[in-house]
């Protein structure tokens, strides 16, 4: 089948995912398989091996992801229940100043969005975006705009998030890599792009135009009985990075082939990493804190219910992905796309935010641009493929709109309107992944 016949099939296998979302209201793991199906039936899969390779696309995708994904919500969990996320909120205001508080809820989007998916970690921090506004004499929406766009960020670029976790397994990048990369490209985007707008965009006496009326401006942040101390908190949130950046680095002087480089790869393994965190949040957020290991229990077991929907769309997405490589399609693609005299970061970036625009959700954008410029890297062998996932994430930041499931939750949460929400929070995740491609193609001149 030609270079354009295939290029045509995904195409309509993308507006075909769109519509299912958008139109039929399907959820997106059920419009991938649909999609999966379609494609190769459309490129003449044999019969017998459509089934084969979306199931080893689920099998292997999710085979490296459920447990990471599990862990990685206990741990946001454990956060959420201690009051820890309360701590180091108050102090980095108290540290960087209320007339920088735009500033101070960029960096506390980065440093809690790390154990969190983005929507739960909104909703776990938006009560203190009511209370720094108070206490800054500004706009809830300058203040609650950077904390979103952070989240955001570090969702879409950082391991141990799913879909970043996902790319990179499908890219072939060492996580390590991508997390050490990803923190020189992250943290100065969200710091950039959120601060930005609500510094000039987004002015100080800013009102609510969703509301009628203002009066429930101010909400409680829920007190908890014996909350953590700041430095705990902090480090048993960045436990898990710093275990597997530790890897990546220590065997660069290491051998794997010897004893101690296998241990190393062994425990900077995400798996391995993300238990030992667990175990010691359980400690440094729950038995310190005067929690017993049945009350830890309880709380494990609510942590798992949110992510099903989640697992389920990374799964689908890496059957989607088999079947796109299967097909002949990505290679096809990515041929085609070798022609053009644009970076392959540009091209991935590209991708991934056309995809989060049209599907709405950048967990669906990653992981199906990442099937798509997967043969890029064999035309391209000298590109790093950590660089690759991270230009991806990248992508999936930006055009966060009314497609997107976040765009709405922030939205009645700060009380805008669509049109606020749209000149503030679109605005400022575009421009937030405008900033992380360009320190991506800094970092691609260095590396």
């Amino acid at each position: 089948m030609s270079t354009t016949a295939l290029v045509a099939i995904l195409l309509i296998a993308i507006a075909l995912i769109i519509i299912l979302i958008m139109k039929a209201k399907l959820h997106a793991s059920i419009a991938l398989t649909i999609a999966a199906f379609f494609t190769a039936l459309a490129a003449k899969v044999p019969l017998a091996d459509i089934t084969a390779t979306i199931e080893g696309g689920v099998g292997g995708t999710l085979g490296f992801l459920a447990l990471i994904i599990g862990f990685g919500a206990i741990l946001g969990k454990l956060l959420e229940i201690s009051g820890g996320a309360t701590v180091l909120a108050s102090t980095m205001l108290n540290a960087i100043g209320k007339n920088r508080a735009t500033v101070a809820m960029a960096v506390l989007g980065v440093i809690c969005g790390i154990p969190v998916f983005v929507e739960v970690g909104f909703v776990l921090l938006v009560p203190l975006v009511f209370v720094v506004a108070k206490e800054a004499g500004i706009s809830r929406i300058k203040v609650g705009i950077p904390l979103a766009t952070s989240l955001m960020v570090v969702h879409c670029i950082l391991p141990p998030h799913p879909a970043a976790t996902a790319i990179a397994g499908t890219l072939g990048a060492d996580i390590g890599t991508v997390i050490l990369l990803g923190l020189i490209v992250s943290v100065p985007a969200a710091l950039i792009g959120g601060p930005l707008v609500g510094h000039f965009l987004i002015k100080n006496d800013e009102r609510p135009q969703g509301l009628a009326d203002d009066a429930e401006d101010v909400r409680q942040v829920v007190e908890v009985a014996n909350p953590p101390k700041f430095g705990i908190t902090l480090f048993t949130i960045l436990l898990p990075l710093l275990i597997m950046v530790a890897k990546t680095i220590l065997l660069l002087f290491i051998s794997e082939e010897t004893l101690s480089g296998q241990i190393i790869a062994l425990v900077g393994n995400p798996i391995v990493a993300l238990l030992l965190s667990v175990f010691f949040a359980y400690w440094s957020l729950g038995l310190a804190r005067g929690r017993s290991l049945s009350e830890l229990l309880t709380v494990t077991e609510g942590s798992f219910g949110p992510i099903g929907g989640i697992l389920l769309i990374i799964g689908a997405g890496g059957g989607f992905n088999a079947v796109l490589t299967a097909s002949g399609i990505a290679p096809a693609l990515a041929d085609a796309l070798s022609t053009l005299p644009v970076s392959p970061l540009i091209l991935a970036w590209l991708i991934a935010l056309v995809l989060h625009f049209a599907v709405g959700s950048a967990t669906v954008a990653m992981i199906s641009a990442a099937g798509i410029v997967l043969p890029m890297l064999a035309i391209y062998p000298d590109m790093n493929p950590a660089l690759l996932a991270i230009a991806v994430g990248a992508g999936a930041i930006g055009a966060t709109h009314v497609t997107d499931s976040l765009f709405w939750m922030v939205k009645e949460y700060l009380g805008m309107s669509t049109a606020q929400s749209l000149k503030t929070l679109t605005v400022s995740t575009t421009i937030t992944s405008v900033v992380a491609l360009c320190f991506t193609l800094v970092l691609d001149i260095f590396i």
